[in-house]
């Protein structure tokens, strides 16, 4: 699958939008971010917020990670990679980064950042 398929499983939202009813009623601190529908299986969303660009994965089985959208490596956009159960290849240099810990697969070393994501009633809800 080349960078072109990849980007174009991709796309861009806002954290910052208005409250629903569903979310008033939802834990504190999360925040309702797109439907399920609208993350592609085998890809990514992008949520911007003030710590940086968050991407929200979606994979085979319909699980949700959220990482911040920056390779350990050289700062590639994750979002734009490939994903494969629960990892992501880089689209600059093909490390794979764990969806579930943001680490990245030996021998490369390095970390990124990781956000609780959650499910609820064909919403994604996102804890910043």
């Amino acid at each position: 699958m080349g960078r072109a398929l990849a980007r174009s499983r991709s796309a861009r939202i806002r954290a910052d939008h208005t409250v629903t009813t569903t979310e008033a009623a939802t834990e504190v601190g999360w925040r309702r971010v797109c439907a399920l529908a609208e993350i592609p299986r085998l890809g990514a969303r992008v949520v911007q917020a003030a710590v940086g660009d968050v991407a929200i994965f979606r994979n085979e089985a319909d699980e949700l990670f959220a990482l911040l959208d920056r390779c350990p490596h050289k700062g590639g956009p994750l979002s734009q990679g490939i994903v494969m159960s629960k990892h992501v290849a880089c689209p600059l240099h093909n490390w794979s980064i764990g969806l579930e810990n943001g680490r990245a697969a030996a021998p490369d070393e390095g970390c990124t950042r990781v956000f609780p994501v959650k499910m609820e009633a064909g919403g994604v809800f996102l804890l910043i």
